[in-house]
């Protein structure tokens, strides 16, 4: 038989920087770091993306 727990919508990990983490469990801080690791991730395929479009252009413009 599911709980009423089991039936509530899980709530979105999310974290503020700089954040009091002595409240979160061992398991809640390792969500984060996943979740931290792959913002990471994506900031930086971002970054690369516009790196690359930049250098394009510039190439583009330099004679």
């Amino acid at each position: 038989m599911a709980t009423e727990d089991d039936d509530r919508p899980r709530k979105k990990i999310s974290h503020e920087i700089g954040q009091d983490l002595s409240l979160l469990s061992v398991e809640e801080l390792t969500e984060r770091v996943t979740l931290l690791k792959s913002e990471i991730a994506r900031l930086e395929e971002a970054a690369t993306s516009k790196r690359a479009s930049r250098d394009a252009a510039n190439s583009m413009f330099k004679s």
